[in-house]
C-alpha cells in the first residue's frame, strides 16, 4: 500500500496520484506527514509520495528530514535523497552540477564581500544575479553593470535579501492580469503581501553573507524545460516576457515537439543517469551554437503547465505521440523493487 500525503491541491501531484490509484486499484492511504504520529501512520505501507513545497513554512522545516530520515530506514520515498536534496537550492546545484561536469552556465558563488568585488572588476557585464530559491523567476535580476552588481554585493553582505520580492511580485500580477492570465483578485492579494508577507518568508528569514551570479547567455527569446519520470522525458519551451530576459514563470508556452531542441532532451537523459533521480525538470538556454546550457533543475513543477505536451520521448529519443500520464510513471517507479529507477545504470 502507498502513503500519499493528504494535501489534494490541484497545484501539487497528490490528487494526480489518488486518481491513478483508484484508476488502477492501485492500494493507497491518505497520511498526514505533519503528524507527530507519521510514522505510526506509515505501519503497513510501502512507500511515501509527498510533493511538498517551496512555498510552504511546514514543508521548509521537515519535509526533507522525515523522507530523508525515511528512506534510510528503508521505506521508498517520492521524492528520494538523490532526487530532492538540491530542491530549490541554486547554490547546492551549483556545486553539484560542476561535480556531474554537466554543461552548466557559468556559475560563480562568493562568500566574502572583498572576493566578490575583486571579480566584479575584472569580470564582463551583464551576468544574472539570483537569490538560492525562489521559482518562477522569482528572486532573479539582471545586472547589467559593475555598479549595479556592486550594490549587489553591498547588500548581499549588509542587511540581506528579503527571500519574497513583495513589489517584483505585485508587478508581475498585474502584468499577468493585463494579459489575462490571472484575476484581479490575485492582484490584491499581491497588494496585501505588501504588507503582509507569506509566512514561509519568515521560517527562511534573510538570505544574507553570500551572492550567486551565473552569466548571461544573449540571443535567447525563450528557455526550454524537460522532465525526465523514469527513463522518459517530456517538455515546453517558455517564452521571455516581453522586454525580458526571464521565461520561468511567464505564462507563454509552446507545446509542439518541433519548439523542443532535442539536444534538450539527450542531455536531461544523461543528466538524470548521472543524478540517478527519480524526477527532474531541467531549464536550458541555447549557446551561439545552440547548444543546450543548464540553467538550474527541479524535482517539482507546477502540474498543469504540461497537460497540453503532445507527447514524450524514450531514452533512444523515440517519440511517442499523444497524451500521457507522468504522475502514473511516479506511481509505477515507487512501486518497483527498492524505488529502482530506469535512470539507474
Amino acid at each position: 500500500m502507498i502513503a500519499i500525503h493528504n494535501n489534494l491541491s490541484d497545484v501539487l501531484f497528490h490528487y494526480r496520484w489518488v486518481a491513478y490509484c483508484e484508476e488502477n486499484k492501485i492500494p493507497y492511504k491518505l497520511v498526514d506527514c505533519y503528524a507527530n504520529n507519521i510514522i505510526e501512520q506509515l505501519e503497513g505501507c510501502s512507500a511515501l509520495m509527498w510533493h511538498y513545497h517551496q512555498a510552504s513554512s511546514k514543508d521548509i522545516v521537515m519535509a526533507k528530514p522525515l523522507l530523508f530520515a525515511l528512506e534510510q530506514s528503508g521505506m521508498p520515498v517520492f521524492p528520494d535523497f538523490n532526487t530532492g536534496w538540491h530542491f530549490d537550492d541554486k547554490v547546492g546545484q551549483k556545486y553539484l552540477l560542476e561535480g556531474l561536469k554537466t554543461a552548466l552556465v557559468p556559475t560563480w558563488v562568493f562568500y566574502e564581500k572583498k572576493t566578490a568585488i575583486d571579480w566584479i572588476e575584472q569580470t564582463s557585464f551583464p551576468k544574472v544575479f539570483k537569490l538560492r530559491g525562489g521559482a518562477g523567476s522569482q528572486n532573479v535580476q539582471l545586472a547589467k553593470t559593475k555598479n549595479a552588481a556592486i550594490k549587489i554585493v553591498n547588500k548581499a553582505f549588509g542587511n540581506g535579501f528579503p527571500a519574497y520580492d513583495a513589489w517584483g511580485s505585485l508587478k508581475e500580477r498585474f502584468r499577468k492580469w493585463k494579459l489575462g492570465k490571472t484575476t484581479f483578485f490575485d492582484v490584491v492579494k499581491g497588494c496585501i503581501r505588501l504588507v503582509h508577507k507569506p509566512h514561509y518568508t519568515k521560517v527562511m528569514g534573510r538570505e544574507i553573507n553570500y551572492v550567486y551570479f551565473q552569466e548571461f547567455i544573449p540571443n535567447n527569446d525563450s528557455d526550454i524545460r524537460i522532465i525526465v519520470v523514469d527513463g522518459k522525458a517530456f517538455g515546453i519551451k517558455r517564452m521571455n516576457r516581453e522586454n525580458d530576459f526571464r521565461a520561468s514563470g511567464g505564462g507563454t508556452i509552446l507545446y509542439d515537439k518541433e519548439h523542443i531542441n532535442e539536444k534538450c532532451v539527450k542531455a536531461s537523459f544523461e543528466y538524470s543517469k548521472k543524478l540517478k533521480a527519480q524526477c527532474i525538470a531541467y531549464d536550458f538556454v541555447l549557446d551561439s551554437e545552440q547548444n543546450p546550457l543548464l540553467i538550474e533543475i527541479s524535482y517539482g513543477f507546477a502540474n498543469g503547465g504540461y497537460d497540453a505536451c503532445t507527447g514524450y520521448w524514450d531514452e533512444q529519443l523515440n517519440w511517442y505521440p499523444g497524451t500521457f500520464n507522468p504522475y502514473g510513471w511516479m506511481v509505477e517507479l515507487i512501486l518497483k523493487p527498492k524505488g529502482k529507477s530506469n535512470n539507474e545504470d
